[in-house]
């Protein structure tokens, strides 16, 4: 209204200021970080468009940890949130348990390893599935197998593949699935010395460290792919 009154009727900027009680100084002041709130939300929709999954946290600690701005977290928020690019999260039902039980901690690389099966769909609508195996003591992913079917004798040659340059695990929790609960399984598995571990039906957080895996797998790779064949889900590395 100052600006308005100045405009209208001439006034002097002191006799304005004082009629609609504006301090001076805020008047004059122009805003000067206009070009850098345009790099900020410039930055910010390059990086969720690149890694769709990320929420604000993760962006503004990349930006301040890695990209070196020294930005403060409450501008960036405020302009992510201008932007409206914040994710909406569906909240999950948790189921209780009465008497959660602690993890087992691997005390030393192959101890323990854990294996999983995933599925996913090609452009085509056909299905394809993963064998993805962990170490459980440092979570390193030590090999994804791709293919359209995977029967035992492919989860053993993969494992196999793997004992080659990381030497042999002694146990492996793993669920109930055919290919782990057939007779070729178990009899290799005896034959070089390995546990296979069975978790309880219906209790995946028995196999926590692979299922966290898997989430990483799902997200930060096949999420964010449409892949034409399974030749090219073979040849396309996850990050």
């Amino acid at each position: 209204m100052a600006h308005k009154a100045i405009a209208d009727a001439r006034c002097s900027i002191r006799l304005a200021c004082v009629t609609f009680s504006v301090s001076e100084s805020c008047y004059r002041y122009q805003a000067k970080l206009s070009s850098e709130n345009a790099e900020i939300a410039d930055l910010l929709v390059r990086l969720t468009h690149n890694q769709r999954n990320w929420g604000f946290g993760l962006c503004f600690l990349y930006l301040r940890n890695v990209k070196g701005y020294p930005w403060n977290h409450k501008r960036v928020y405020r302009i992510y949130r201008d932007l409206e690019l914040n994710l909406r999260i569906k909240p999950r039902k948790r189921l209780v348990r009465e008497k959660p039980e602690p993890l087992a901690v691997p005390t030393a690389i192959n101890s323990s390893w854990s294996m999983d099966f995933m599925h996913d769909q090609l452009e085509d609508g056909r299905s394809y599935r993963l064998f993805n195996v962990i170490d459980d003591y440092n979570r390193e992913g030590l090999g994804i197998e791709v293919d359209l079917s995977l029967p035992s004798g492919r989860v053993i040659r993969a494992l196999e593949q793997i004992i080659e340059w990381r030497g042999e695990t002694r146990s492996d929790p793993l669920d109930n699935g055919p290919e782990y609960i057939s007779t070729l399984l178990s009899t290799w598995a005896e034959k070089n010395g390995i546990t296979l571990v069975f978790i309880q039906p219906g209790n995946p957080q028995q196999n926590a460290y692979i299922e966290r895996y898997n989430r990483t797998v799902r997200y930060d790779w096949l999420a964010q792919y449409l892949f034409d064949s399974i030749e090219e889900v073979q040849e396309y590395p996850p990050p």
